[in-house]
């Protein structure tokens, strides 16, 4: 017998587009949710544009960021913009568990889907905005990008050398670190509703995201008022990235290390000079002991000496790129990926999720769906339209 999902029977509505609503509703449907995702007819969502495309060809059915982003997603097209389609949306939305939108503050209410108007309709709604800086505030309707959010949030000031100007984590972390804030913040509303029956409104802001992950940071500021700047170019201790025969390894003594201990597993008696016996002595001599580490390291390879380091208790690391992350035994192991066949893309290994639940384990991710793939099918099942209803509001464009 299957084991039922976490989240089996939780109907969820997502007018997401791009990165973080789909990310949020991707995170829902690994658990099990009925996901249903809603884009424009013909267009679809934007990232359907958005390369990579699988087999570098360019359709919209192959764009790797959606492939990725919407699995385990069904998937209706429905003009919003309509009147007759924004009345579809709120007759979907009085079966709907959680909604998930992303669009700009203020794009719902001209379609006359405000979370005031649907929670008339639906008390128990929980609706989830996710927006760049929120629904309140001198900056609700500021636009911004991937860019303008890591450096408004504060993450930005921090990563580089103080010699030039401040870095940005690759990709789009800004926007998944919000998808998963608003993915855990639907769920706590979630168990609410199902206690009271009472819905609510969750505002998710990205730069906010991004803000309250400052952490150290922040209380550094506030207890100190110290402002935490970028480190100089030349701190190059133990604790930088060193390379090594074939490759780069961090070696990272959290918690403190032993240094007599190091000094016998690099069998390098050098570090063994009283100029070294002391962490200011260390960050004294930082050039140096660097050049030393250096010329050590470069006689392992970076796989022997991640090993040999755990035997003698120093915590080493890695610097692994994607093809050797995908293919470590450890993720290989906790079963990590799972091949998803998409019907026009191809088939593919996906991530899974990072948890593994004993009794609700996430199911196998489903391809995302095609534009407009089940939109009759659900249409069907949580309205009862039937097959010509949907058909005739096909030909008024309004699906």
């Amino acid at each position: 017998m299957t084991t039922p999902a976490a989240l089996q029977g939780v109907k969820v509505l997502e007018l997401g587009h791009y990165i973080a609503g789909p990310y949020c509703g991707k995170l829902l449907a690994s658990h099990g949710a009925d996901v249903v995702k809603v884009e424009a007819p013909i267009t679809g969502d934007g990232l359907r544009h958005r390369g990579p495309f699988a087999g570098n060809d360019p359709h919209f059915e192959k764009s790797v960021p959606f492939l990725y982003l919407n699995t385990s997603k069904r998937g209706i097209t429905l003009n919003l913009k309509d009147e007759q389609g924004s009345a579809l949306c709120r007759e979907l939305i009085q079966q709907t568990d959680i909604l998930v939108e992303n669009l700009a503050p203020g794009t719902l209410d001209g379609w006359g889907l405000s979370y005031e108007a649907l929670a008339e309709i639906n008390p128990s709604l929980v609706m989830v905005s996710i927006s760049n800086f929120g629904q309140t505030g001198p900056y609700r309707d500021y636009r911004a990008s991937e860019l303008v959010e890591y450096a408004m949030g504060g993450l930005m000031y921090i990563f580089g050398d103080a010699s030039r100007e401040p870095l940005k984590h690759a990709l789009d972390q800004a926007q998944h670190k919000a998808g998963t804030y608003a993915a855990g913040a639907a769920l706590m509303a979630l168990y609410y509703q199902r206690r009271t029956g009472q819905g609510q409104w969750i505002d998710v802001s990205i730069q906010e995201s991004l803000a309250v992950s400052l952490r150290d940071t922040i209380g550094i500021y506030v207890y100190q008022g110290a402002v935490r700047s970028r480190p100089p170019a030349d701190n190059k201790g133990l604790g930088r990235v060193v390379r090594t025969s074939d490759g780069y390894i961090v070696p990272i003594p959290y918690g403190g290390v032993d240094w007599e201990v190091l000094a016998n597993f690099l069998e390098a008696p050098e570090l063994m000079a009283d100029r070294f016996q002391t962490a200011q002595g260390r960050l004294d001599h930082a050039q140096e002991l660097h050049g030393l580490l250096e010329d050590r390291f470069k006689e392992w390879g970076a796989s022997d000496l991640f090993h040999k380091a755990q035997e003698w208790g120093l915590v080493f690391g890695i610097v692994q790129n994607v093809k050797q992350v995908l293919e470590s035994p450890q993720l290989q192991a906790r079963g990590s990926l799972t091949e998803v066949d998409h019907p026009v893309a191809g088939a593919a290994a996906y991530p899974g999720s990072a948890a593994i639940f004993s009794a609700t384990p996430d199911r196998p991710p489903s391809p995302a769906p095609m534009l407009g793939q089940h939109t009759e099918d659900v249409l069907s099942e949580w309205l009862g339209l039937s097959s010509e209803h949907v058909r005739g509001h096909r030909d008024k464009g309004i699906v």
